[in-house]
């Protein structure tokens, strides 16, 4: 390793994240891929995948507070991902900084997708163990800012209230009620079941589900398709 590669990832750190670190060691075994001598970052890789998916989950809980599970996991899917990683890992000019080994290096694996998008998580990892979580995911949501930012919530993926809901507006209609029609159940395993009623269309729906929420969002598919049938 160069004598001046400490002070060289000192100043990268400064410069493309706005970080001083504190265990310099860490983010060298970050950029430190398994081809070349000594420790490697494949096990902050794993400890970065898990913060990232972290940091953008909350951020996507807190931003699209009436998306489904499945929705949440589609949106983070399209900011996380070796693609879009990659991408901002060439945009940190990250690649000129990594420990390759000899075959890597003859072969242009600093700009190689899968090495740029691992040795990114590695980078996560190690600003996890060296900050904390708290700023760990500000920097990380600074980076990730232009992908979170231009998320949307398109029709195919907002849940069945929120489309039912708009649908009714578009239509200069009143909102759909709600009601509970039973709750059946252990406190621990209940089974609510919910009725949707668009009373200007002359609709009904019922459903059930393990949550108020779930059956909701049943009743309101149910609904949707009725619409959609008599379109």
């Amino acid at each position: 390793m160069p004598q001046d590669r400490p002070e060289r990832l000192r100043r990268w750190l400064r410069n493309a994240l706005g970080y001083e670190a504190l265990d310099l060691a860490l983010f060298e075994t970050a950029l430190t891929h398994r081809s070349a001598d000594g420790p490697n970052n494949e096990r902050l890789e794993f400890l970065g995948d898990a913060v990232l998916g972290m940091v953008c989950a909350q951020y996507l809980y807190e931003r699209f507070g009436e998306a489904d599970e499945g929705s949440l996991s589609r949106l983070r899917a399209s900011v996380v991902n070796g693609e879009s990683l990659a991408q901002l890992a060439a945009a940190l000019v990250l690649g000129e900084q990594l420990s390759l080994g000899p075959g890597e290096l003859k072969t242009g694996g600093f700009r190689r997708e899968s090495i740029l998008a691992d040795a990114l998580e590695a980078l996560c990892g190690a600003l996890y163990l060296d900050a904390g979580f708290a700023q760990a995911r500000a920097l990380i949501e600074r980076l990730l800012a232009p992908a979170l930012q231009s998320l949307s919530l398109p029709g195919d993926l907002k849940d069945p209230k929120t489309r039912l809901q708009e649908l009714l507006q578009g239509r200069g209609l009143p909102l759909p009620r709600y009601s509970v029609a039973s709750i059946e159940g252990e406190l621990h395993a209940q089974v609510f079941r919910v009725t949707c009623e668009v009373e200007p269309l002359g609709l009904s729906a019922g459903a059930t589900g393990s949550s108020r929420r779930r059956a909701e969002q049943m009743a309101a598919a149910r609904i949707l398709e009725q619409i959609q049938a008599e379109s």
